[in-house]
């Protein structure tokens, strides 16, 4: 199956090198090239593509807000490209859906590995460095937010609600081993359970919550307050409900 790439940067000659390492690939085809945010959102409304690619930085609507769109109106995945290595725009993009992060210096086979991992339903960051870096940036905006400064992210639930109490006991459990960023063999021998049910567990979690991937999973776990910024072992399982 071939893969549909939009690529969009506001740099020509980025955007058009992307593209053209992309495009001789035999299982990828670069669908559309565009320069800002407002573009890339239509051109995946007309295109319907697989994957893009997103500087953070564009004219018009930047790439984060771009990305926010492209979650809420399709099912594209999206990879963030950018030349800051912060982990605050690494946060933010993973928190409006993003499946992966690259800075623009990425080699050439790393970039089509990205696409390809994207296309295919994983993400670029795993989920033990997802819970790491959450942890320590929802850890600093709660300090911010103390000082009348306010947090960033959406606040506490921005990405999955309150609606925590859909969750059956064993699935809450699950999404606690989530944030914690547990692989599924991990969770399985926390849980005493095979891959195979934990894997069911997981995909009613993201199905249930509204959630992408499980990097959003290690957001939602912070975000509601199952796992607290700072508690090295996670937070006990609240009750729930079924």
């Amino acid at each position: 199956m071939t893969i549909r790439v939009v690529v969009a940067d506001d740099q020509e000659l980025v955007r058009s090198g992307f593209a053209l390492i992309l495009d001789v690939q035999d299982d990828i085809e670069v669908v559309a090239e565009v320069g800002d945010g407002a573009a890339a959102v239509a051109a995946v409304r007309e295109l319907r593509p697989d994957v893009a690619l997103l500087d953070i930085r564009m004219p018009v609507l930047d790439g984060i807000e771009a990305c926010r769109s492209i979650a809420a109106e399709s099912a594209c995945r999206t990879v963030m490209l950018t030349t800051f290595d912060s982990d605050e725009y690494v946060y933010e993009a993973l928190h409006a859906g993003a499946s992966g992060f690259l800075l623009k210096d990425v080699r050439r086979d790393d970039l089509v590995h990205a696409v390809r991992v994207v296309a295919a339903g994983e993400s670029l960051l795993a989920p033990s460095v997802a819970r790491r870096l959450i942890e320590e940036y929802t850890a600093v905006t709660a300090a911010r937010s103390a000082v009348g400064a306010g947090a960033a992210g959406g606040g506490p639930g921005a990405v999955c609600g309150e609606r925590l109490e859909v969750l059956t006991a064993r699935e809450r459990e699950t999404l606690l081993h989530l944030g914690r960023g547990l692989s599924n063999a991990e969770i399985a021998l926390a849980m005493v359970v095979s891959e195979h049910t934990v894997k069911t567990h997981v995909g009613h979690v993201l199905a249930k919550l509204g959630l992408r991937d499980r990097i959003q999973a290690v957001i939602c776990a912070y975000e509601t307050g199952l796992i607290a910024a700072g508690e090295a072992g996670g937070s006990a399982v609240p009750p729930s409900r079924g």
